[in-house]
């Protein structure tokens, strides 16, 4: 989203919330606010800007934390502590070890006269950005490794484990995490059809887990490539029921696509698990694309997953149906 951004620090994400109003609850994937230029005593403040509009509507939603929500005067955990005065955020934290970020959590979903729930929403905090209130020996701030940490891939693993033993049954599910998986980069860089996986794909090379350059005053690569998202996608591949895992980061890509083989470069073969792109509704960062939301529907007994964009004069873009025919299907092509 980000609010004190680059460009403005209005966060008009009203459009696209009155033209949804039937939303059970709204996810902020990632980036609410640009750390790096916020200022330590009041740099979590911004947060009330950006749940504005959901407040004021009574609207409840749930966040994942971003690279921007963390730097040297701002912490995930400052975000959290901020967001949890409110009545109507659903975020939580599930993992306590220290290098494993904050948003790491579950939310069941229940039918009206079900005590199993009917859906679950799992949300992983990538990390990254620079860690708070730390510097290196030449005075920049210190990088924070940018994937899914392997605490919260045990923690994931064991509770989905406990969680079919409990509800004796696989309850459906899709995922969220701002950074995404190596397995987007692997599919962008064999070709992104526009009517099969419709999308603005103008965020070419994407920026993944695991890869990173400098934020803030810190320049350069500070994070290469070498596998460090492998357990996280092992583990989404291993789910049974995850129906989607959706994915901010990037500007400029709002495309899906479907997991289903072994992509160039990739020792993991997928087994049809469909993965998103969110569209970028805030005015800081960077990229002058029309701001937009994904809207995502699940439906109580249905196999499919609807998700399309609603941008922000009103308009939808890029309706598609995960299905057992996604990436067959041809769709509209998208413009930016």
């Amino acid at each position: 989203m980000y609010v004190n951004g680059e460009a403005s620090s209005k966060a008009n994400s009203d459009p696209e919330v009155d033209a949804e109003n039937s939303t059970g609850l709204v996810v902020l994937n990632g980036d609410l606010i640009t750390g790096e230029n916020t200022f330590l005593h009041n740099s979590t403040k911004y947060l009330d800007a950006v749940v504005a509009p959901l407040v004021h509507r009574g609207m409840s939603w749930a966040n994942t934390y971003g690279n921007h929500d963390s730097d040297f005067n701002i912490s995930r955990q400052g975000i959290f502590e901020q967001e949890s005065k409110y009545s109507l955020s659903r975020t939580k934290n599930m993992v306590s070890s220290s290098d494993a970020g904050v948003s790491n959590y579950y939310l069941p979903v229940y039918g009206n006269d079900s005590a199993v729930p009917e859906f679950l929403l799992w949300f992983f905090d990538s990390r990254g950005g620079n860690y708070f209130q730390q510097s290196s020996s030449s005075s920049k701030s210190v990088p924070q490794p940018n994937w899914v940490a392997q605490s919260v891939v045990d923690w994931f693993t064991e509770t989905r484990s406990a969680l079919e033993k409990r509800h004796n049954r696989v309850v459906p599910s899709v995922a969220f995490v701002h950074i995404p998986v190596n397995a987007m980069a692997a599919f962008q860089a064999q070709g992104v059809d526009t009517h099969r996986d419709p999308g603005i794909n103008d965020d070419n090379p994407l920026a993944q887990q695991g890869s990173a350059s400098g934020q803030g005053d810190v320049s350069g690569a500070v994070f290469t490539y070498n596998g460090q998202d492998i357990p996280f996608m092992q583990a989404l591949l291993d789910t049974k029921g995850l129906k989607a895992v959706f994915s901010g980061h990037d500007h400029g890509d709002d495309w899906c696509f479907r997991w289903d083989s072994k992509l160039k470069g990739m020792n993991l073969t997928g087994n049809g698990l469909d993965l998103c792109f969110d569209r970028r509704s805030g005015y800081g960062g960077y990229g002058s694309w029309t701001r937009g939301s994904r809207q995502v529907v699940l439906r109580k007994g249905k196999d499919d997953v609807q998700t399309w964009v609603r941008l922000e004069d009103g308009s939808i873009s890029g309706k598609v149906t995960l299905n057992g025919t996604y990436g067959q299907d041809s769709y509209p092509s998208v413009k930016a």
